[in-house]
C-alpha cells in the first residue's frame, strides 16, 4: 500500500518522521517555561503552532501531494508512558500527546496508537531489553536504514519515530 506514513515518537524529548519515497526527521518542537506549580520547577512543553507548520509542510508539499493526501496520509503516535510511580514523567507524556492530538487534528489527519513493543518486535533484535539497549538499537538501526539522518539520530539519541514510520510501511498500514 503506497502513501505517506508519519511516525511520531510522543514526548517532549520525541521526535516525528516521515516517509514517502523520501525522508524527513525533526525533533518535536517544545519550549521550557516556569511550571505552574508553587515549587520552583521547569516544564517542557510542546509547542503546537510549530508542529502544525511542520505538519501542514509535510501536507502541502509537491512531493507529498496527492489529491486525496488526507486518505493516504498515515499519522502512528507512539502511546504515551503511563505509570502512576511516575507522576512527573506521565503528565509530561500526557501533555505531549495533548499538544500532538491538537496538530493533528486541526490539519484534519486521521492517526492511531502504536505501542512501542509492537513496532520494537519488529524492528529491532529480539532479547533487547532496557530503556538503554533499546536506544543503543534504536540509533544503531536508524543510521544503518537512514544514513542521511545519522549525525540527527546520534544526536537525538534514537530513531524511534522514524523506526515507527518504517514499521507501518513496511505492515503495509
Amino acid at each position: 500500500m503506497s502513501g505517506v506514513y508519519v511516525g511520531i515518537d510522543n514526548g517532549v524529548t520525541g521526535s516525528l518522521a516521515l516517509l514517502n519515497g523520501r525522508v524527513q526527521f525533526r525533533m518535536i518542537p517544545t519550549r521550557t517555561e516556569q511550571s505552574y506549580t508553587k515549587k520552583k520547577q521547569q516544564i517542557t512543553r510542546v509547542l503546537i503552532p510549530e508542529l502544525i507548520n511542520i505538519l501542514n509542510t509535510w501536507v502541502n508539499t509537491e512531493w507529498v501531494y496527492a489529491p486525496d493526501v488526507g486518505h493516504n496520509f498515515r499519522v502512528f503516535i507512539e502511546r504515551p508512558f503511563v505509570n502512576p510511580h511516575g507522576f512527573k514523567a506521565t503528565a509530561s507524556a500526557l501533555r505531549a500527546l495533548e499538544a500532538t492530538l491538537i496538530a493533528v487534528e486541526q490539519i484534519g489527519l486521521s492517526y492511531q496508537y502504536v505501542d512501542s513493543r509492537e513496532w520494537q518486535k519488529v524492528m529491532l533484535p529480539a532479547g533487547i531489553k532496557g530503556t538503554p539497549d533499546l536506544k543503543r538499537a534504536s540509533v544503531d538501526i536508524g543510521c544503518r536504514l537512514f544514513p542521511q539522518y545519522a549525525d540527527s539520530i546520534r544526536k537525538h539519541k534514537d530513531a524511534d519515530s522514524l523506526l515507527i514510520a518504517e514499521w507501518a510501511r513496511r505492515k503495509g498500514l
